[in-house]
């Protein structure tokens, strides 16, 4: 028994107790909707969660963009609370979209990196992972993911529909999400058709588009919508993963797809850069379309929503981040663990239960929202999860909010990488597989946000305790390893 008296549970032994009934009471998992009576509201809300890719920490108006018009998600903030330390799983897609769902960071997590496998898709999660999905499922709530997957192609033990979503609809590979224009999308494990006509014989659908007719984030959004109408209700689980701002950077494609530059369309901006702020603000819109919905079905009070970007902005597809100061102040971009790879945005409504126009610099991360799901649920994570429930401190009761001791990542590209923030303090190791105890890089973000000085000579004893933070927290793995 844990604290509250309640059952505590490893991984396996929730599986054991639990995933069998899940699989038989969502045996229907080709619908959107769910037969059970809706709970009552305030014992199991519904949680919406919308993950933009890419998108970087100074992109939105209420995180201090001067041009690029997100009024709806600046709504959501006034609304709600604005986190100013909330951090990614990783600094690329697939390894961040792992520690969301698994509650577990890039130290040990199944997947942490960008790996394909074949013959379409990403390294999948194994069969028996412990997911947000499957710990809801238990405790009776419909789950759906719509937009972008990644962690497993058709067939495979990480589809989504073998991992705890009763409803999934979008792209199941990342790279095949290059494409806002692809020929096909998958609901559950059978192929959609569009009428898009794309170029070449790649096995994702990943060619050059030739004849646009449908837009996927269209459908992603419109899917969305109808997923919570039909489910009002029941409890649910929405996990909406969106795919814009991605560039689309595959050899001989436009940068940023859009179907219209919308409010941009006059300005004198390079077309990438017009392309970057339509798409943001397309979203935007639909953001707003998604709030209005709930309120129109009686179930906003019901809903935690929150909206967050799943890594720092990209350099892609002609794409500049310097051009809309897309990092704020922080230092680098997506593939690095300074801040502007790491730090993103993080906004949370829920109105009667989140002060409306609040903030916090609770410092947070991806792997904190399984226990959070699990606390606002009712349902208990398992042990051995990195993350502290947050739930405390949306319902402004610091005095209950547990905090970590230090946040760890490991990144397995451009020679690895490490870094750990560790209170004020922030350590990066790079070149890791020429030297796994090389140089750290010490910053200290209190005083210095844009990590421009280096105070390694100056506090020896914290550079210490970081270097024994990074042997600990990382475990070996034969897909990821370290020299």
């Amino acid at each position: 028994m844990n604290e509250r008296g309640q059952q505590s549970w490893t991984r396996r032994g929730f599986l054991q107790a639990a995933g069998l009934a899940a699989a038989s009471a969502f045996a229907s998992g080709g619908c959107r909707t769910g037969g059970s009576k809706r709970l009552a509201g305030p014992n199991q809300p519904n949680i919406v969660f919308i993950m933009a890719d890419d998108l970087g920490y100074g992109d939105l108006g209420c995180y201090g963009q001067q041009v690029i018009q997100t009024p709806n998600i600046d709504r959501m903030a006034a609304e709600g609370m604005l986190f100013t330390d909330a951090y990614a799983g990783s600094t690329v897609c697939a390894p961040s979209r792992c520690s969301l769902m698994t509650g577990l960071h890039t130290g040990h997590a199944y997947v942490r990196g960008n790996k394909e496998a074949k013959p379409m898709g990403q390294l999948p999660l194994p069969e028996g992972t412990v997911t947000i999905p499957k710990l809801l499922q238990a405790r009776g709530y419909r789950t759906g993911l719509i937009g972008k997957w990644g962690l497993g192609g058709p067939g495979s033990s990480g589809a989504p529909n073998n991992q705890g979503f009763d409803y999934f609809f979008g792209y199941l590979c990342q790279r095949h999400a290059h494409n806002y224009y692809p020929e096909f999308l998958f609901r559950n494990d059978q192929r959609v058709p569009l009428p898009n006509k794309v170029a070449g014989d790649r096995a994702d659908g990943a060619g050059v588009a030739t004849e646009k007719v449908v837009y996927s984030h269209n459908l992603i959004a419109d899917e969305a919508l109808q997923f919570i109408e039909e489910n009002r209700q029941v409890p649910f689980f929405l996990y909406l993963a969106l795919t814009i701002p991605h560039a689309n950077n595959e050899a001989g494609r436009a940068g940023m797809e859009i179907p219209s530059y919308g409010p941009y369309a006059d300005e004198d901006w390079p077309e990438p850069q017009k392309g970057h702020a339509a798409m943001i603000t397309r979203m935007d819109g639909d953001v707003g379309r998604l709030l209005d919905k709930l309120k129109n079905l009686g179930i906003d009070q019901d809903t935690l929503v929150l909206f967050t970007s799943d890594n720092g902005p990209h350099a892609e597809g002609g794409a500049d981040p310097a051009f809309f100061y897309s990092s704020g102040p922080l230092r680098g971009i997506k593939r690095d663990l300074y801040e502007g790879g790491i730090r993103v945005p993080l906004i949370a409504r829920w109105p009667g239960k989140i002060a409306a126009g609040s903030g916090t610099d609770h410092v947070c991360a991806f792997w904190d929202f399984l226990p959070t799901f699990c606390d606002v649920a009712g349902a208990v994570p398992p042990d051995d999860t990195d993350g502290f429930s947050i739930l405390p401190t949306l319902r402004d009761k610091p005095e209950y909010q547990r905090r970590h001791g230090y946040l760890y990542w490991e990144f397995h590209e451009q020679g690895k990488k490490q870094a750990v923030r560790m209170g004020r303090w922030k350590g990066v190791r790079l070149n890791v597989a020429k030297d796994p105890n090389g140089p750290i890089e010490l910053y200290d973000l209190q005083t210095d946000l844009g990590e421009t000085a280096n105070l390694v000579d100056e506090y020896p004893e914290i550079v210490t305790q970081i270097a024994a933070l990074m042997e600990a927290a990382h475990r070996p793995s034969e897909n990821w390893p370290f020299p």
